[in-house]
């Protein structure tokens, strides 16, 4: 009798259980997009500036790298020119070749005969004014590393502020459905302000080490022209 009452109960659970979860609504699955459209205004500057971000990042990121290409051949055609005395054919190789590098040596052969201290700084007067090209908009995505993040949170904190505000407008009718989509909606601009601020942040850094790689470069390439304009006199 016991047993037939203990059956009885635990059937009735069970069904009990599966009425509550068929009562249950299923959970909304919510896309990347309609994530977006929830933040607000707030999103259409940081969708503008992730934008801009990622252009900078890509334009810039293949002019450096075509101005990082390091010709072994440029250099030596240009050592033989000096040797053999052709000034005029070391010239037209200079200007024939579009690069820092070919730019940099072109105001060193110009000026082959007067005092290599001159020479030396013409050739890194040039050299900065490369490397101040390559760095043209690079600033722009330190910027939006640091601003980024700060307009996601404003977005979350005007988002607040209106969730709260319909709270205290609805008196003792509070709708903790309505109060918790009005705070995650909030959230997704903070959300988003960090993600934009670490992809800037991410790609300022890779064209930082790709400059720093260029100065190399044209460092090592104008020591190595100093060094041939000291040869022949030795």
């Amino acid at each position: 009798m016991i047993n037939n009452i203990l059956l009885q109960v635990q059937l009735n659970g069970q069904e009990q259980a599966a009425d509550t979860l068929e009562a249950m609504p299923a959970h909304e699955t919510l896309s990347l997009f309609s994530l977006a459209l929830k933040g607000g205004f707030v999103m259409i500057p940081l969708a503008v500036l992730l934008v801009i971000a990622v252009y900078i990042f890509f334009e810039r990121y293949f002019a450096i790298r075509r101005a990082s290409d390091d010709e072994t051949n440029f250099m030596n055609n240009i050592r033989d020119f000096i040797y053999e005395g052709r000034v005029d054919s070391a010239k037209a190789l200079c200007k024939n070749n579009n690069s820092p590098i070919s730019k940099m040596i072109a105001k060193g052969v110009v000026r082959i005969g007067r005092p290599l201290n001159d020479i030396n700084a013409a050739i890194e007067n040039v050299g900065k004014l490369e490397v101040a090209k390559l760095e043209k908009n690079i600033a722009f995505l330190s910027t939006v590393a640091g601003v980024a993040p700060m307009m996601g949170f404003l977005g979350t904190v005007i988002g607040m502020v209106r969730a709260f505000y319909n709270m205290a407008m609805a008196g003792g009718n509070i709708d903790i459905t309505a109060l918790a989509g009005g705070i995650y909606e909030a959230m997704i601009t903070t959300i988003t302000g960090l993600i934009v601020g670490i992809i800037a942040f991410i790609c300022y850094n890779i064209l930082v080490s790709k400059i720093e790689k260029v100065i190399f470069i044209l460092e090592a390439r104008a020591t190595e022209f100093m060094d041939l304009l000291h040869e022949p006199a030795s």
